[in-house]
C-alpha cells in the first residue's frame, strides 16, 4: 500500500501577530477539487485592545469559504453585506467578477477575552463563472446536514455525501465535510469526488493505517476513499471535488485562469474602482511594485 501524500502546514504572520498555518497551496500540489487555499487560524485567545482584524482588501474569480469551530468575526462586504460568522456556520462569499470585504471583531465583543479558531478556504470559480456577478451567502449552524455513520458525528458542510445535501450553493462539485471522531473511531470514507484530502484539526488521526499527524494534510488516492482511524478523540475535515477544469494564476487575493485578468484587477484596485465597504475607509496598498504574477504550474495553481 502506498503512504499517502502528506502536506505540511506554513506558519504565515497577517499582522499583529496573528498567525495561521497554510497546507494549500503547496509545492507538492495546487489544488484539492475546486480548493486553492487552506488556511487554519487558532485556537487564538482574543483580548480587548488585540487588533487582529483583516482590514477591506478584494478578490477576483473565487469563492471565499469561512468556518469557525469557536469565537465569532464579523463580515462586511462592498455588496453591503454585514453578517456576524459564528461556530458551525458555513460563509460562501462569492467574488466573481470582484468584492470587496473586512472581517474584524465583533462590536459586542471588543471588551472580552474569547478564543477564535476556525478555517478559511478559496475554492476557484469555474472558468466560465469567473466573471460572475459577486454575491455572500451564510448558511446558519442548525441548516447544516448533521448525522451519525459509523459512530461518528458527520457534518456536511458544502456538498451531498451519505444521502444528505448541504443548502450552500456551489459552482461545481464541492465536498466539506466535519467528522468527530471518537476514542477507537474506524470511520470507512468512501470516494465522493475523485479528489480528496484529510485534516486532522486538533489530533492524530490514521489513513488507511497510515498515521497522520495533526495539523497535516493527507490527499486520497484521486478516485478512492480510504479507512480512518483514530486511538483519541479528533477532528477531522475532509475536503475535494471536481479537479480544476485548468491552471490558475494566485497573487495576493486574486485568483483566475487569465494572467492579464490578475494584472487587471491590480489596476483596479490601485485606482480604487472595485467597490468599498460601506462604513471602511482603510485601503491596502498592492504588495510589491510592479504587481507581477509567476506563469501557471503545469498540474494545478501557482505559488502566492
Amino acid at each position: 500500500m502506498t503512504a499517502p501524500l502528506l502536506l505540511q502546514p506554513h506558519d504565515k504572520d497577517l499582522g499583529g501577530g496573528f498567525k495561521v498555518r497554510r497546507l494549500l497551496p503547496a509545492a507538492k500540489r495546487r489544488s484539492v477539487g475546486p480548493f486553492v487555499f487552506f488556511d487554519h487560524f487558532g485556537p487564538a485567545t482574543e483580548q480587548p485592545g488585540s487588533e487582529h482584524d483583516v482590514r477591506p482588501h478584494p478578490h477576483i474569480g473565487l469563492a471565499t469559504v469561512t468556518y469557525l469551530f469557536e469565537g465569532a468575526m464579523m463580515h462586511r462586504d462592498s455588496l453591503g453585506s454585514v453578517q456576524e460568522i459564528r461556530p458551525g456556520a458555513i460563509n460562501w462569499m462569492t467574488a466573481g467578477r470582484g468584492i470587496v470585504h473586512s472581517e474584524r471583531k465583533p462590536e459586542r465583543l471588543l471588551d472580552a477575552t474569547y478564543v477564535n479558531h476556525g478555517l478559511q478556504l478559496w475554492a476557484a470559480l469555474p472558468q466560465a463563472h469567473e466573471e460572475v456577478e459577486p454575491s455572500f451567502a451564510h448558511t446558519a449552524a442548525a441548516d447544516i446536514p448533521s448525522l451519525d455513520l459509523q459512530g461518528v458525528q458527520v457534518r456536511v458542510l458544502v456538498g451531498e455525501a451519505f444521502g444528505v445535501r448541504s443548502p450552500v450553493a456551489t459552482f461545481s462539485k464541492t465536498i466539506y465535510l466535519d467528522l468527530a471522531l471518537p476514542a477507537g473511531a474506524r470511520f470507512e470514507l468512501p470516494a465522493l469526488a475523485p479528489e480528496l484530502a484529510i485534516y486532522p484539526v486538533d489530533g492524530e488521526a490514521s489513513l488507511d493505517g497510515e498515521p497522520v499527524a495533526q495539523h497535516t494534510m493527507a490527499m486520497l488516492p484521486d478516485g478512492e476513499g480510504g479507512v480512518l482511524t483514530a486511538q483519541a478523540a479528533v477532528r477531522v475535515v475532509v475536503i475535494g471535488g471536481e479537479p480544476l477544469d485548468g491552471p490558475r494564476f494566485i497573487t495576493w487575493n486574486f485568483v483566475s485562469s487569465r494572467r492579464d485578468r490578475i494584472l487587471e484587477a491590480g489596476a483596479d484596485w490601485s485606482a480604487q474602482r472595485m467597490g468599498h465597504v460601506p462604513g471602511e475607509t482603510e485601503f491596502i496598498p498592492l504588495p510589491g511594485h510592479p504587481f507581477q504574477v509567476q506563469a501557471p504550474a503545469d498540474s494545478g495553481t501557482t505559488p502566492v
